[in-house]
C-alpha cells in the first residue's frame, strides 16, 4: 500500500502531516507514504522527529495553494510546482499510488480530483462526503454531498445515494445502509422540483431508501448516509458544527462562572470528555471526494498528527476493498439518463 500526501496542505502544515505520516508508517506495516512539499525542509522535519527509516519518499514541490486564494481551480493550471499539484499529477502517473489526501484547500483538492483525475465511469458528478457523529455511540452518519457541486440535478443526487450507501456498506459493515434525502419535511411531496423528481428515482433504486430527512434529525443515529446537493449538504454541515462550537463554548463557560460549578464538573470531567470526544471531527478522519478513479480524501484544514493518521487508515481501507469498483457497477445498473 503507498499513498500520498500533500505535505504543506492545511493549517499545521508541514510539522502536523509529516508527523503523522511518521505514526502511520510505524504503526502500520506494508504501508509507504509519499510527500510533496519542500524537500530540505521535510528532509529537516523527518530528522527532527528522529526518523530513519525508507518507508517516506519525498518528491520536491515548492509553493502551496493555499485556502485563502481566490481561485483556486484556476491556480491547479496556474501553479505546477504547488505540493497539491505535484501530489495529483503523481498519483495519476504511477500505478503504485493507490490513494491521496490533502489537508489544504477543498477547492484545490476538488479542482484537482476532477481536472487530474477524473470521474469514474459512469458517475455524472463526484461528491464530498465527511462521517458526522450521531448520538448514537461509536456510530456516524455519512453527508453526501457537503459542497463539491452547488447546482445539481437528480441524476447527481442519485449517484450521491448509490455511492454513499456502497462506501457506508464497505466501511462500517452494515448491510443496506439507510439512505435519506434532505429536504424541508418529511412528506413524500416536500421540497422544490429538484428534490421531488430525485425522490421519485431514489425509490426505484436498488439501495435502502426510507424517504426525506429534515436536518434537524441529521445526527439522530436512524439514518446511515444523508443525499443533499452541494449547497444544501454544507449549509447543513457547517450549521452543525457552528451549533456544537456554540454548545461546548457555552459549557465551558459556564463550567468557569461558580465554585458550585466546578465542583460539579469534577464529579462529571468524565462524561464531558466522553461528549467532547463524539464530537470530535479528529476522531472521524477525512471526507472522501466519491466517485473519482482514484480515492481521494480531503482531511481537515486543523487536521494534527494523530487526524493524519486516522485518514490514512480510511485510504487503506478503501483501497483493500476495491470501491471504485463496487461503485461503478452499482452506478452502472442504475437506469437513469441524463438531461
Amino acid at each position: 500500500m503507498k499513498i500520498i500526501i500533500d505535505g504543506y496542505g492545511g493549517d499545521n502544515a508541514p510539522q502536523e502531516i509529516i508527523k503523522g505520516c511518521v505514526l502511520a508508517v510505524n504503526e502500520i506495516a506494508d504501508l509507504n507514504l509519499v510527500i510533496t512539499g519542500k524537500k530540505n525542509e521535510i528532509e529537516k522535519i523527518l530528522k527532527n522527529l528522529g526518523y530513519t527509516g525508507d518507508k517516506i519518499e519525498i518528491i520536491n514541490a515548492e509553493s502551496v495553494i493555499s485556502g485563502d486564494d481566490e481561485n483556486p481551480a484556476k491556480l491547479i493550471k496556474a501553479m505546477p510546482d504547488s505540493s497539491i499539484v505535484v501530489a495529483f499529477e503523481t498519483l495519476k502517473q504511477r500505478d503504485d499510488i493507490d490513494a491521496l489526501i490533502s489537508a489544504g484547500s477543498t477547492g484545490a483538492v476538488l479542482a484537482g480530483a476532477i481536472l487530474k483525475i477524473g470521474r469514474i465511469k459512469g458517475v455524472s458528478r463526484p461528491g464530498l462526503a465527511p462521517t458526522l457523529p450521531t448520538k448514537i455511540e461509536d456510530k456516524g452518519v455519512l453527508l453526501i454531498d457537503c459542497g463539491a457541486n452547488a447546482d445539481c440535478k437528480p441524476i447527481n443526487l442519485c449517484h450521491f445515494a448509490a455511492m454513499g450507501s456502497v462506501y457506508y456498506e464497505m466501511i462500517y459493515g452494515i448491510k443496506n445502509p439507510r439512505v435519506a434525502l434532505l429536504n424541508v419535511g418529511t412528506e413524500d411531496a416536500k421540497g422544490n422540483i429538484m428534490i421531488k423528481e430525485s425522490f421519485k428515482l431514489m425509490k426505484k433504486m436498488p439501495i435502502n431508501f426510507v424517504g426525506n430527512l429534515e436536518a434537524r434529525d441529521a445526527l439522530s443515529g436512524d439514518y446511515e448516509v444523508i443525499v443533499a446537493d452541494g449547497f444544501s449538504g454544507n449549509l447543513a454541515l457547517k450549521s452543525i458544527e457552528g451549533a456544537v462550537s456554540l454548545v461546548m463554548s457555552n459549557l465551558k463557560k459556564e463550567i468557569k462562572a461558580s465554585f458550585l460549578a466546578k465542583i460539579g464538573y469534577l464529579f462529571m470531567k468524565k462524561a464531558f470528555n466522553k461528549l467532547k470526544n463524539r464530537f470530535d471531527y479528529t476522531k472521524y478522519g477525512g471526507s472522501q471526494f466519491l466517485g473519482c478513479k482514484k480515492p481521494i480524501f480531503k482531511a481537515h484544514g486543523n487536521s494534527n498528527a494523530e487526524s493524519i493518521v486516522i485518514v490514512i487508515k480510511q485510504a487503506i481501507s478503501v483501497a483493500n476493498n476495491n470501491l471504485n469498483q463496487k461503485i461503478e457497477e452499482l452506478v452502472n445498473s442504475i437506469d437513469i439518463k441524463e438531461d
